[in-house]
């Protein structure tokens, strides 16, 4: 009985230690905040945080979709005049992308960072400026032009002066 007699003395202090810390209210923890001490009526109003922002649903909305177009309406289309920024040569897309290629690595100083058949381009550096060299089907021929990356005609010395060498080489 000696040996039960220590163990129950200590659980007989640990439950009443815990008996004192509950009777206490944890007033130990409690943090004291006066906007709680006043009636809920007086207390601030909150907002929650979704509430206070201006809307923004209407940011996003996209513009309304144009007409289609029909394949046989892009066919009745007449080839772009031959431009600065471009020109027209007689033949089938592919042919004359490859064609392109060939010139664009004879031409001295033009840089080929990358080429794209499926879309018709070929992403170029000449004399400084980086620009596209663009060819697409248009009417009975191709047009190969000169674009930013945004797809405007690219303005300025290197494309006007590329666009006069393929010109030359590939005779349009």
């Amino acid at each position: 009985m000696s040996r039960s007699h220590p163990r129950l003395r200590t659980a007989v202090l640990l439950m009443l230690a815990v008996a004192v810390l509950g009777a206490s209210g944890c007033r130990w923890f409690r943090k004291e905040n006066a906007l709680y001490a006043e009636s809920p009526e007086a207390r601030p109003l909150e907002v929650p945080p979704d509430l206070d922002r201006p809307r923004t649903d209407g940011a996003m909305a996209l513009p309304e979709a144009p007409q289609s177009v029909s394949r046989s309406q892009l066919g009745a289309q007449r080839a772009p005049a031959a431009s600065a920024a471009g020109f027209s040569v007689a033949g089938e897309r592919d042919q004359v992308f490859a064609r392109v290629g060939e010139a664009l690595n004879a031409i001295e100083g033009v840089t080929i960072a990358s080429s794209a058949q499926l879309l018709g381009t070929y992403d170029v550096s000449y004399q400084g400026a980086s620009f596209l060299v663009r060819v697409s089907a248009a009417g009975d021929g191709v047009y190969v032009s000169a674009v930013d990356p945004r797809g405007v005609p690219a303005a300025g010395g290197p494309p006007e002066q590329l666009i006069a060498a393929l010109r030359a080489r590939l005779g349009g």
